[in-house]
């Protein structure tokens, strides 16, 4: 009898283990409204901390994820600015020729080939002065009126419970698995250990 509870208590005891840890990880969403039990107040850690949490997230992000400079890093790109001129050459090649011709027959006439070819060089110089100011005054307006780490903070504030749950799970899944079972592998050292001493 006594030797069976000996063998019964490493496994008793990374039971215990693995249920503490289980409902650790269980406690830090649930429950999500905080319930009263006598003088104490019972609450998972990220519904009571959900504002917190959005704004040590949205400044985290902000520092070390995304910021304005990077947004002006990519926008002031010789490569950004060149993509945009052949945009914007090519719109203006499809208005001459098929929208600025419509309006009278002789407008036809002037736009052949090589009066087109200067017009594009034309406007081709004009835009390599005029995109830099124009993205440099939207650079400038962005940083006015985007707030990345209000942003963030706002949407980590507006999701439910089970919204933030699912998505720290998702990431977490693994993590948490793993939190579980080490509770269960302690709790089964532990007995071996009071199984080592009680024979002793």
């Amino acid at each position: 009898m006594i030797t069976m509870k000996l063998l019964l208590s490493p496994v008793i005891c990374a039971l215990i283990g693995w249920f503490t840890n289980f409902l650790a990880v269980k406690m830090l969403f649930h429950p999500h409204k905080p319930i009263k039990i006598g003088p104490f107040t019972v609450q998972g850690i990220f519904p009571k901390r959900q504002k917190e949490l959005a704004l040590r997230l949205g400044e985290m992000i902000e520092r070390e994820l995304i910021s304005h400079t990077d947004i002006k890093n990519v926008i002031h790109d010789p490569a950004f600015i060149d993509k945009h001129k052949d945009v914007v050459l090519e719109y203006l090649d499809v208005f001459f020729r098929e929208k600025l011709t419509t309006l009278h027959p002789m407008v036809g006439m002037f736009l052949n080939d090589e009066t087109m070819k200067t017009v594009k060089g034309m406007l081709s110089q004009e835009l390599d002065s005029m995109l830099p100011k124009l993205i440099e005054t939207t650079s400038s307006q962005l940083e006015c009126s985007l707030d990345f780490k209000c942003i963030v903070q706002d949407k980590v504030e507006c999701f439910s419970m089970e919204q933030l749950e699912s998505i720290l799970f998702s990431i977490m899944k693994k993590e948490f698995k793993f939190i579980e079972v080490i509770g269960g592998v302690l709790g089964f050292i532990i007995g071996l250990i009071q199984v080592v001493i009680f024979m002793l």
